[in-house]
């Protein structure tokens, strides 16, 4: 991976100021969509908020403000509103700052409160012994004071968490899942506790509903135990990530090796790495070959050669040969660190789609209280049996839990992300997750990303010098570019030990060419469009160049204007064409993706590669600013655009398209204009990234249908008392954990071949 592809795989270019700008708090307490718009409208208000995205999946909080909000001012604002936040702990990142917060909490919560579940169901299960003896005919009822007993400690021991934090939402003026639960079963248990009284001295133990509030207590533990775990392996990709991260290094100082902390390895550092081990830093091989296992980090499950010269990333394997390198990165510089940050960054946003159920959950529980309160009054009015009224009033309660709205789109997302992540897509933010389900219409750059981007001199025509004189003052105007073109020619220039005089006053002339004196001459090297506007007759070559086009060869032509413009000779390149290419873009096509190639190359050389990976439509000689100008006139047409390009000149068209990919091997303008990443330079991505977000989107409206299905159905029934309270409960609890478990199916996502 390039220097450039590890400095831009982060979100913002300068961490610190990042840390000063951005809090990511984790929230206890939360435990429905309601709880997250309270804790949201909580953040907003604190004075310098300018933004706060609470997720109920990853139980945490991105604020966004200026530079002197504090952690306290936060934390009052979230304690306010009846919930609470810790300060955020640095992951381990080498000394060099928090690469992110520890998150956990859900991971840790769901073995802490195993044993709550079984002493409820331990002291439920005697409360349906009637009903387990009915279908025989047998009556197992308890005496009425023994399912007292059995009940009390499930609804104010076990059930005190709902009374806590219903209390608290009552404090805050709003409503929420555990207000909900809290309100519906002290009805029920109340209901119990009155007829036993009332009716003391006669059998009243086929009158009392203990059980039914003892069950729902129960299996809505149950249900968020089992939400918990399954919460867990939705964050398994950043957890895979983050035990990269080895914890030590061997580093050579002087004439010996020490093993260090990761903390204490500095860069420019000499970092021995042994056959077998893990890559502790980035860095730059300096001795050794080897080849490194670096799937965890692009997805490529082939190991790849490195040699002196050549970067390695930390988190990679090293698995044949030792390898001496010297540190470039570490902490949260490192690729791997900011990799996690870029994950844990999308995974905490909200797509937009989720901003609406946001909308919808902050009426919910009024309006399901108005609901229950109605079927009470209706009931009981209406027919005079009190005890039905109460009861069908608390299945309304039960059944109307907002958890799987508030669960339904971050979980797919944080899924979605987190598989893409493992097959080398970084996706930057949710927004760009959702939208390119949509994408109906793929732009490609050529260079570096439908062709390798190493192209070679292939001719060198002269018209007025000999060839090595051509050589010589081309190399003399491009010496020192990192241009891949200037690098093939310095290359030939090289290899035929061709010496070159000195260039001056060199000059980039944007999407044309270069401008220098060598020797006294005005020299110019570039594209035909920039010959023609300086008004060099190419006849003596014309017929030449337009057969090396046509052979998909890149033409630049090289012209002295000290005087009337000369033409000097001509230099032509090959490209080779990515083995990958052909099949990325027939997989587009399977998808019903329209493609294109936007290329500031001459259109006999873009018309030959468009023809031979099958793209529908190719705009050569394209000038860097008409590229955006070019993604804008396909999206005012209606389509959906994605652009995928890695160069500097790629940057505006990849801000203006719906989505912008960009290839890590190229520059960090192109990455910091892009919403997605690819941490490989294999167009196949391209179409992955569009299947995981199909995929993704799909989950969504599965999820968001059920969410909303389950209430739509559910409180009708509960209202018109055709659900009793404990299959009321059964199903609210099933709603969040099938909710999760749909989501969680990403997790099988395999690329199509």
């Amino acid at each position: 991976m390039s220097t450039s592809a590890a400095a831009a795989l982060t979100a913002t270019p300068n961490p610190s100021a990042a840390a000063a700008a951005e809090h990511r708090l984790p929230i206890e307490g939360m435990t429905c969509a309601s709880c997250v718009a309270r804790v949201e409208k909580a953040l907003k208000a604190v004075p310098g908020v300018q933004s706060a995205e609470v997720n109920l999946a990853t139980e945490s909080a991105l604020v966004r403000g200026a530079a002197g909000i504090g952690f306290e001012a936060l934390s009052a604002a979230v304690e306010k509103a009846g919930y609470t936040t810790r300060e955020p702990v640095a992951a381990n990142t080498g000394g060099h700052g928090a690469s992110a917060t520890t998150a956990a909490t859900p991971a840790k919560r769901a073995g802490s409160e195993g044993w709550a579940i079984v002493v409820a169901a331990v002291l439920t299960l005697p409360l349906l012994l009637p009903m387990l003896g009915m279908p025989f005919g047998q009556d197992w009822s308890l005496p009425g004071w023994l399912q007292l007993v059995l009940a009390t400690p499930v609804q104010f021991w076990l059930g005190a968490r709902f009374y806590r934090a219903g209390w608290k939402a009552l404090k805050a003026r709003a409503g929420n899942m555990d207000l909900l639960v809290a309100l519906g079963t002290s009805a029920g248990y109340a209901l119990s506790v009155y007829q036993l009284v009332a009716h003391a001295g006669h059998d009243m133990s086929h009158h009392l509903y203990f059980e039914a509030s003892a069950v729902v207590i129960t299996l809505v533990l149950l249900g968020k135990w089992l939400e918990t775990r399954a919460k867990r392996q939705t964050s398994a990709a950043i957890r895979a990530l983050q035990a990269l991260r080895p914890e030590t290094a061997r580093v050579r100082r002087g004439l010996g090796e020490f093993e260090l902390p990761i903390a204490e390895v500095r860069v420019g550092d000499l970092v021995v790495v042994r056959p077998g081990e893990r890559v502790p830093v980035d860095g730059l091989v300096v001795e050794g070959r080897s080849e490194v296992d670096e799937s965890l980090l692009t997805g490529e499950s082939l190991p790849v050669a490195r040699q002196p010269g050549e970067r390695v990333t930390g988190g990679a394997v090293n698995t044949t040969g030792l390898l001496l390198m010297r540190t470039s990165a570490v902490g949260a510089e490192s690729t791997l660190a900011r990799i996690v940050r870029l994950v844990e960054s999308a995974q905490a946003q909200k797509a937009p789609i989720q901003r609406l159920v946001d909308r919808v959950s902050a009426v919910f529980v009024p309006v399901v209280l108005a609901i229950a309160l109605v079927t009470l009054l209706v009931w009981g009015l209406a027919s005079g049996d009190w005890t039905q009224a109460i009861l069908n009033a608390v299945a309304v309660l039960v059944i109307a839990c907002p958890c799987a709205l508030g669960l339904a789109t971050p979980t797919a997302i944080m899924a979605g992300t987190g598989v893409a992540a493992r097959h080398g897509i970084l996706i930057k933010d949710a927004e760009a997750l959702e939208v390119a389900h949509r994408i109906d219409t793929v732009a490609f750059d050529k260079t570096g990303t439908l062709t390798e981007g190493k192209p070679v001199l292939v001719a060198a025509e002269p018209a007025l010098l000999d060839r090595r004189a051509l050589l010589a003052a081309s190399a003399a105007i491009q010496h020192g570019s990192e241009h891949p073109l200037a690098r093939a020619v310095l290359a030939a220039a090289q290899a035929e030990q061709v010496r070159s005089p000195q260039a001056s006053r060199v000059q980039a002339v944007a999407g044309r060419g270069l401008a220098a004196t060598v020797e006294g001459s005005e020299l110019r090297l570039g594209s035909t469009r920039f010959m023609q506007e300086l008004g060099v007759d190419l006849g003596a070559l014309q017929a030449r160049a337009e057969a090396l086009q046509a052979g998909g060869r890149t033409v630049s032509w090289l012209a002295d204007v000290s005087a009337a413009p000369r033409l000097l000779g001509l230099l032509a390149f090959g490209d080779r064409v990515k083995d990958s290419a052909r099949d990325a873009v027939a997989a587009l096509h399977a998808a019903g993706v329209r493609t294109l190639m936007v290329t500031g190359d001459n259109r006999g050389s873009a018309a030959a590669v468009g023809r031979a990976l099958g793209i529908d439509r190719v705009e050569a000689e394209v000038l860097p600013e008409h590229k955006a100008a070019l993604v804008a006139e396909l999206k005012r047409s209606g389509a959906t655009v994605a652009m995928v390009g890695d160069g500097l000149n790629d940057a505006p068209a990849l801000a203006a398209a719906d989505v912008g990919i960009a290839m890590s091997t190229g520059t960090d303008v192109a990455m910091h204009a892009a919403g997605i990443t690819l941490m490989r330079g294999d167009p196949a991505l391209v179409a992955a990234a569009i299947d995981i977000s199909r995929r993704t989107w799909r989950k969504i409206r599965q999820n968001l249908f059920w969410a909303f299905a389950y209430n739509v159905v559910g409180i009708p029934l509960a209202a018109f008392g055709l659900l009793n309270p404990m299959l009321a409960g059964a199903a609210m609890a099933f709603s969040s954990v099938s909710v999760v478990a749909n989501a969680l199916g990403l997790r099988r996502w395999r690329a199509q071949r």
